[in-house]
């Protein structure tokens, strides 16, 4: 087999010689690497403050998770499946995502970069089986209890931060108590963006795709009383995360202050919207305020070690 030039160039800084799964791996990666930036401007900038040895771990986590979501929400869809391929196409996905977790090799570059990430970090089925039970929810379109919503959100976003929280921890020992902190953190700054999401994103999936995520509440005839509820409980959400920032390592730290900020300056731009223009409008961040954003999480958390 031969490979070009640039890949045995001494002084590179990939290997000199690489093997055949080793060169896979890396070409993986920048597959699963392109797609945050493609998909989310928001995330794509946090996670540029992210330190260089786990933010490819981040972007491989993403990878999987946005091409699940593109089976239930978006591309699948476009292209004519009717759901039923879907739910074929989205259970496929599940079972070869847990054969490279246990074998280390997908034919899926991007399953096969999140597989070499979980087995690197220690993300198994216990947080990836919630994740594709939630993706699945989402295409049996009907009214969520109190109990169901709960579930679909642990597993559509609180489980993303615990996966993300294991590569941020990976590379130290962390006490149990501190751990406990941090992941129950992780759950609800995961819960938090979630639940924003639902309320700019309310005019697609009511009008467009027929879900409703607010048990006792039809989006249709959304109040302001019931928007401000909304909101009030994000905040909760986004104070009980902030707590356990702190705490976080200095590999990470950075980049969740940034996520925080922008995800809180959205909050606040749904607060002041009318509930009547979330089913026509999806509020968003000026790029200009991200990067003030940004700059602030930069400026605002020095190398300090964490506790």
């Amino acid at each position: 087999m031969t490979r070009e030039a640039e890949l045995t160039t001494p002084g590179s800084a990939h290997p000199a010689n690489p093997t055949d799964l080793s060169l896979y791996t890396r070409a993986a990666h920048t597959s699963s690497a392109t797609i945050i930036h493609e998909y989310s401007t928001s995330f794509g900038m946090a996670t540029r403050l992210l330190s260089p040895e786990v933010r490819p771990q981040v972007e491989d986590i993403y990878a999987l998770v946005r091409i699940a979501d593109e089976i239930v929400d978006g591309a699948a869809a476009e292209a004519g499946l009717a759901v039923d391929d879907q739910r074929a196409l989205l259970d496929a996905l599940e079972a070869d995502t847990e054969r490279a977790m246990r074998t280390g090799y997908s034919a899926n570059v991007v399953v096969h970069s999140f597989a070499c990430t979980a087995r690197s970090v220690g993300i198994d089925a216990t947080l990836t089986a919630p994740f594709f039970s939630s993706m699945r929810r989402d295409l049996s379109p009907v009214d969520f209890s109190s109990d169901e919503l709960g579930a679909y959100i642990y597993g559509s976003a609180e489980v993303i931060g615990l996966m993300c929280l294991r590569a941020f921890l990976s590379h130290e020992q962390v006490a149990t108590e501190r751990r406990m902190r941090l992941e129950r953190g992780a759950r609800r700054l995961g819960s938090a963006f979630q639940k924003i999401n639902f309320l700019r994103d309310l005019a697609v999936d009511w009008t467009e795709l027929g879900r409703s995520y607010f048990p006792g509440i039809d989006p249709g005839r959304l109040t302001e009383r019931q928007k401000l509820e909304l909101v009030v409980d994000i905040e909760r959400d986004l104070g009980a995360a902030q707590d356990a920032i702190p705490e976080l390592p200095d590999n990470c730290r950075r980049a969740i202050v940034a996520a925080h900020a922008l995800f809180a300056e959205l909050t606040d731009r749904i607060r002041s919207t009318p509930a009547s223009r979330l089913l026509s409008t999806r509020v968003s961040v000026p790029t200009r305020t991200k990067l003030a954003i940004l700059v602030r999480a930069t400026a605002g958390w020095g190398a300090g070690s964490s506790r």
